[in-house]
């Protein structure tokens, strides 16, 4: 089943005859199975972050069509993006976006309470993930009170928590240290199984893309190849760095950090 289908997305910033204009996005096509894990890859400036900005209806495309859980989002209105965007998907941001005045079960907590379900029924939920994401002994904790990993894996549950269709991830692991990294992709890799988690992810580093089944490279707005994980992750990992060196828009010295990472 077709969670996430893109035809002919064109992205050009301004507008002809009022001064410059860019073209982000050229005729991309891109299809996302339910339970893929996805890895979006290219060098700076390539279009990565226009693609997942118009896949998370954040931003609209200036041509080509977008369907997401069988709905054409470019047939909605603001208010109807607004409720789609909340109902059906959820977003991983490299700098959290959490509240310091909620604790991080009451952050967990607000997609469900904004759908109004029933008090059992978000405590089984929060308790579930929690777990699983290893952060149940410091849900009544406040943001500033954790550790970055601690957050993100808040941030994660709480994308989390609704079931939406599709997860988009920005950056995940770019804020945490190489042991929180680990942790955090473990983790969106064992619920990406166990829950068949729809999940994608913009990244620059080969060793958060490792963890995805299938990673997309983009060079100057346009498609420019895939690979797709065999059993051996290590493996996955040196055929990513080698189409990351050979896009020419990430250093050498990048992939080498990376590495260290195993």
């Amino acid at each position: 089943m077709k969670i996430l289908e893109a035809k002919q997305v064109t992205k050009i910033y301004g507008r002809e005859g009022q001064g410059a204009t860019h073209q982000a996005l050229t005729q991309f096509d891109l299809t996302v199975e339910q339970g893929e894990f996805v890895g979006i890859m290219g060098p700076s400036g390539s279009g990565k972050t226009t693609l997942l900005q118009l896949l998370g209806t954040i931003d609209r495309a200036t041509s080509g069509q977008i369907w997401i859980a069988g709905q054409d989002v470019a047939q909605m209105n603001d208010q109807e993006l607004a409720d789609f965007r909340r109902t059906r998907l959820g977003f991983i941001f490299q700098e959290f976006h959490l509240l310091d005045s909620l604790t991080l079960k009451e952050n967990i907590l607000i997609p469900l309470v904004l759908e109004k379900r029933s008090i059992a029924e978000m405590e089984k939920r929060v308790d579930e993930l929690a777990e699983y994401l290893g952060i149940h002994d410091v849900l009544d904790h406040r943001p500033y009170e954790v550790s970055g990993g601690q957050k993100q894996r808040a941030a994660a549950a709480r994308a989390l928590v609704h079931t939406p269709a599709l997860i988009l991830a920005d950056e995940p692991t770019g804020n945490l240290d190489s042991t929180s990294a680990k942790a955090l992709m473990e983790s969106l890799a064992g619920l990406n199984e166990e829950e068949k988690a729809t999940i994608l992810t913009v990244t620059h580093d080969p060793f958060t893309a490792s963890y995805c089944k299938r990673v997309i490279f983009i060079k100057d707005g346009r498609f420019f190849t895939e690979i797709r994980r065999g059993s051996s992750r290590q493996s996955f990992f040196e055929q990513i760095m080698h189409v990351t060196t050979a896009l020419g828009g990430e250093s050498y010295e990048l992939t080498q950090s990376s590495s260290q990472k195993y």
